[in-house]
């Protein structure tokens, strides 16, 4: 178990380091969320024709009304608490690519419907937005990030084969 939460510390200390370099934000972070905001007014096109997207902003041409999705906010921290914990358990390599895989797409629809649900919600009233924002959805995301991992390790801890490391320590 220490082992586990050392790992886990540790890569989540080098990847938000990472993440808050000047060249990844330019190159990763910030595309990442222009594409987010455009993937986001593609949804709600569907419903209000009027919605417009530039940058990392999504916005009513109608209401004027916007959100600009920040960091905290484009599932990035969110993808690496799940990847440090995914890498931190003892797997296989393929079984971590797997996870990785589906806890991205898992987060990411989650943070699409967040920003989407937001978007509208700012709209119809500001009050309500700033609790779904400051709080119901912050513990959602993360709540979404355990579920998956969760159910990953369950998985891989019924068809995975066991790790050399574990069948060191069950043999001492």
């Amino acid at each position: 178990m220490f082992r586990f939460f050392a790992i886990f510390l540790v890569i989540q200390a080098v990847l938000f380091g990472i993440e808050m370099l000047n060249p990844v934000q330019a190159a990763v972070v910030q595309p990442w969320t222009g594409l987010l905001a455009k993937a986001s007014a593609g949804i709600v096109h569907v419903i209000d024709p009027s919605v417009i997207s530039y940058g990392r902003v999504l916005q009513s041409a109608k209401t004027g009304f916007g959100v600009s999705i920040e960091a905290g906010c484009n599932g990035v921290e969110a993808m690496i608490v799940l990847l440090a914990a995914i890498m931190a358990f003892p797997s296989s390599f393929k079984a971590k690519l797997w996870g990785l895989g589906l806890g991205f797409l898992a987060v990411q629809s989650v943070n699409l419907l967040r920003i989407v649900s937001l978007f509208f919600l700012g709209q119809w009233n500001y009050k309500v937005f700033e609790f779904a924002h400051l709080y119901m959805w912050q513990a959602l995301i993360m709540l979404d990030v355990l579920v998956v991992w969760l159910l990953w390790m369950r998985y891989v801890a019924k068809h995975d084969p066991k790790p050399a490391v574990t069948n060191a320590a069950a043999a001492a």
